[in-house]
């Protein structure tokens, strides 16, 4: 009979979608619940629980915790802001909340696991894994290689996220070329359709009508933006509860921008000048 050790995973997650992210992959979440399973399996780990740590108000987060939650991903929402005064950024703040949190299990369910999976590259934790060591318990960290900290190299593996996004992400092979022209013609319809055009907005109308997945989409629209198609700006609009929103605006000047646009060009040009205007 095989025995199969009792884990535990504590995920930094802003820490690796980032380090991910400057590599040009951005890791999904059903991407990540599918790479511990894997992990576990091939480790022959019994995969009792998942925590997950992250700002979930960043933008890029928005909606991946429901679907966290609906894996069985236990989350943790930590903001950065401290909104009861004016001290900035609080930093280290998912850092601080894994920290407690996995001491809080370590010190009173000591006998429930066996082995303590960090996923980060954080060279802050190493406090943490060397409590955890000395308590006997064995501990791993995974990260995104390139990306960790020469401190916690001694409990790394062989295993790096990025070597397995690499080889298991069909979408690393997508082009945002391919859906420039369409792309832009889905933008202006908005900008015409629209008071202005929410990147929200954008990227949930780009999704739908392309066919593609957000990441897709996302890389279609970093790429747009570097190629000066695109730019973004910060709106007021007093109707949302923070008061503004980021929006898109189309490059009219843009040669490729206008052939795409066609007859629909006069009227985007409308458009965004009286937006312009009423600021």
């Amino acid at each position: 009979m095989i025995t199969m050790t009792k884990a535990i995973a504590f995920v930094d997650y802003e820490n690796i979608w980032t380090s991910l992210l400057e590599r040009g992959y951005e890791l999904t979440p059903e991407q990540l619940v599918q790479y511990l399973q894997t992990y576990a399996q091939k480790n022959t780990l019994d995969l009792q629980a998942i925590y997950l740590y992250a700002n979930f108000d960043r933008e890029e987060f928005w909606r991946t915790q429901t679907t966290f939650e609906k894996t069985n991903v236990f989350t943790r929402h930590v903001f950065s802001k401290n909104n009861y005064a004016s001290t900035g950024l609080r930093r280290n703040a998912a850092d601080l909340e894994l920290m407690l949190e996995a001491q809080e299990i370590l010190l009173t369910r000591t006998a429930t696991f066996d082995l303590f999976l960090l996923i980060t590259g954080d060279g802050d934790f190493l406090s943490l894994l060397r409590k955890i060591r000395a308590w006997g318990k064995d501990v791993q960290v995974i990260g995104v290689g390139g990306s960790i900290h020469h401190s916690l190299q001694p409990y790394c593996e062989e295993d790096d996220l990025l070597e397995w996004v690499f080889h298991e992400n069909p979408e690393a092979e997508y082009q945002p070329q391919t859906d420039l022209e369409r792309g832009v013609q889905i933008i202006g319809s908005l900008q015409i359709r629209l008071p202005y055009v929410a990147s929200t907005k954008a990227r949930a109308a780009l999704a739908e009508l392309l066919g593609r997945s957000i990441p897709q989409v996302k890389e279609l629209i970093r790429y747009l933006l570097k190629e000066n198609m695109l730019s973004e700006k910060e709106h007021l609009d007093s109707n949302l509860k923070i008061g503004k929103t980021k929006i898109y605006l189309l490059n009219q000047k843009h040669k490729k921008v206008r052939e795409a646009l066609g007859p629909m060009l006069d009227e985007v040009s409308q458009r965004q000048l009286k937006l312009i205007s009423e600021e």
